[in-house]
């Protein structure tokens, strides 16, 4: 058969809740990513624990770019859409370009299915797909008929139907299997029926490829060999780096890692993860509420560990009281928020950045707290090690913001070389500070660190250093208890002199043209960007970029750079927060764009809108 050499294609899984598609998603990415591929991907799943079979509430989809060169999102529009049931079908085929291909499984497309979405008559049949690759597969037959000398039942042979599709699109795109065959040993050990009807079931797929006549053409995309600099790299989500860099900031702090968390989409991977790695010092807390979580967290930050807990928007309003402590306390402590829709409840599975007024004033009084965001999933390990470089340095809670895209999202990331990793160690406070007039010495726990306003992390038990702790205002140097008016406008500017004062490296632009337009983002808003603007110089339309990830305090240089432009466009997935923020501190007259539908800006939807912010 013929081999088509691409330069990237985009891959969208789309079937019920109970299908399979996160996995199959899953497991075509590590063979990707293994082949050399950069890539970027979308999961998309159903709030509902099972939502009605067959329904487009149940509908769950899994996006994969991949390229033979640098790429930075999961793609606008996918070129190949595999289809489980008429609700997938429905629910996708909007978002494809005319000439896509679609696999479907013919064997879902029932009278009773078509009818439960809404189809009068079958799409496969009407001409409503004339304009698309059509490719019907009887994928639950095939995989039945592959699986027959198996002693499994007709319900639990369909399951793998899944595994015949990953095989089917294996063959097409030219991916390797030995990962997957691995994989499938490994997670079926102790099923070994299971294990291999669904090895069977994947080859079955490969081989329905490499031999029927409706598929002449397989594709090939070579590895991206010049996207990345040298390095070992292996394939991560945003929470997985999250839940590394914390393991990897405890070890540099040479400090036990402690997390106090309660479950809560999307930010419970960070609690999976940290609690297989008691090896390294970890221990992780399930507490019984969100209040619970955080209020553990400090005491653990008051006992000496490298402190976290891991929330999304819902949680943070819950932890609020308790963050307001660890500002009063002073002590270091990672408030990690996977952003997700909201108000309330809001949309669980769906991505949004809207927590960052939240973040920033969502606490009763004066209460300022240090904001980091990553960019990408990759950039959540870096800027875990950053948070925690602030939170140990300036002694103070620091607010991570990622959010549900990042979360799920994968990509390539480059294992740091040790020798590149911060130094975070820390002294604690082990005698007195302070000598009185009288000539004694005691210990002053407020007493500050001159250069970084930090006071002293004094362990509770060492003789010499007890110290009271608790909400109520604290005298400046003593930490006694005081409701002086004048002591207290002190350590509310003390404090907030203290977070101002934490330094953050410089915003870089990336302008190479001399543009009058900059277009600034913040979160995971950098990768549409990016794009974007790529599209944007390559018509060879100039426009400048820069990215924060330092949200409280900005970087230094940020009002320089910000009047250096005629006009500013700032991109967020909220109605105007970073905006806001903009326009109050340096009187800019910012442009907002803006988006909360729960699913992440499309690079051609930027394009546009920059394009008109240049011609404006």
């Amino acid at each position: 058969k013929d081999v088509r050499r691409l330069d990237r294609v985009i891959i969208r899984f789309a079937g019920d809740s109970g299908d399979g598609m996160q996995l199959t998603g899953d497991r075509f990415t590590s063979e990707t990513a293994s082949f050399g591929n950069d890539l970027s991907t979308l999961p998309n799943f159903p709030a509902e624990i099972r939502a009605p079979a067959g329904t487009l509430p149940g509908v769950s989809s899994f996006q994969l770019h991949f390229a033979d060169h640098d790429i930075l999102t999961p793609g606008d529009a996918p070129n190949v859409l595999v289809a489980m049931n008429p609700a997938a079908l429905k629910a996708n085929v909007g978002d494809l370009p005319r000439g896509a291909e679609i696999i479907v499984n013919t064997d879902e497309f029932t009278k009773r299915a078509l009818q439960k979405v809404g189809y009068a008559a079958s799409p496969l049949q009407d001409g409503s797909l004339d304009g698309y690759s059509l490719h019907p597969v009887p994928l639950t037959t095939l995989t039945v008929q592959a699986l027959k000398e198996f002693d499994l039942s007709r319900k639990e042979a369909e399951r793998s139907k899944n595994m015949f599709a990953l095989g089917l699109l294996s063959w097409m795109y030219h991916r390797p299997t030995e990962g997957t065959e691995r994989f499938l040993r490994s997670k079926f050990a102790k099923k070994p029926e299971i294990m291999a009807a669904n090895i069977a079931a994947f080859r079955a797929g490969w081989n329905f490829g490499e031999t029927t006549e409706d598929f002449a053409v397989s594709f090939e995309v070579a590895p991206a060999a010049k996207a990345f600099p040298v390095g070992t790299y292996r394939n991560i989500s945003g929470n997985l780096a999250l839940a590394y860099g914390l393991i990897t900031a405890s070890r540099q702090a040479d400090l036990p890692l402690f997390l106090g968390s309660y479950p809560i989409t999307p930010a419970s991977d960070i609690l999976h993860e940290l609690s297989r790695h008691k090896n390294f010092g970890v221990r992780t807390f399930q507490a019984e509420d969100e209040i619970a979580g955080i209020g553990a967290a400090l005491g653990a930050a008051f006992g000496g560990s490298l402190a976290v807990t891991t929330t999304s928007g819902p949680g943070v309003a819950l932890k609020s009281e308790t963050i307001g402590l660890a500002v009063s306390l002073e002590l270091p402590l990672l408030v990690v928020d996977i952003q997700r829709g909201g108000p309330s409840t809001g949309l669980p599975t769906k991505t949004e950045q809207a927590d960052l007024l939240q973040a920033m004033f969502g606490r009763n009084g004066e209460a300022p707290v240090p904001i980091v965001a990553p960019r990408t999933p990759a950039d959540c390990f870096g800027a875990a090690l950053e948070a925690a470089r602030i939170a140990l340095a300036y002694r103070t809670p620091v607010m991570l913001l990622s959010d549900g895209y990042l979360a799920n999202g994968s990509e390539p990331w480059r294992i740091p070389d040790l020798d590149e990793l911060p130094d975070l160690r820390v002294q604690f406070a082990t005698s007195a500070n302070h000598t009185l007039a009288d000539g004694s010495e005691v210990f002053w726990p407020y007493k500050r660190d001159p250069r970084t306003l930090a006071r002293p992390w004094a362990i509770p038990g060492t003789p010499g250093l007890e110290h009271r702790i608790g909400g109520i205002e604290k005298q400046d140097g003593t930490g006694n208890i005081s409701y002086d008016p004048a002591n207290h406008d002190f350590m509310v500017r003390t404090r907030q002199a203290k977070i101002d004062g934490i330094e953050v490296a410089d915003l870089e632009v990336d302008d190479p043209d001399g543009a009058r337009t900059l277009v600034l983002g913040w979160g995971s808003t950098y990768g549409p960007i990016t794009a974007a603007v790529r599209r944007l110089r390559r018509a060879g339309e100039p426009i400048a970029q820069a990215h924060l990830r330092h949200l409280n305090p900005f970087p230094r240089n940020l009002g320089e750079v910000l009047r250096g432009y005629d006009k500013v466009v700032i991109p967020e997935m909220n109605l105007g927060q970073l905006a806001t923020l903009i326009r109050a501190k340096y009187l800019v007259d910012a442009h907002s764009y803006n988006q909360v539908n729960g699913m992440p800006f499309k690079a051609e939807q930027l394009a546009r809108a920059l394009k008109e912010a240049i011609d404006d």
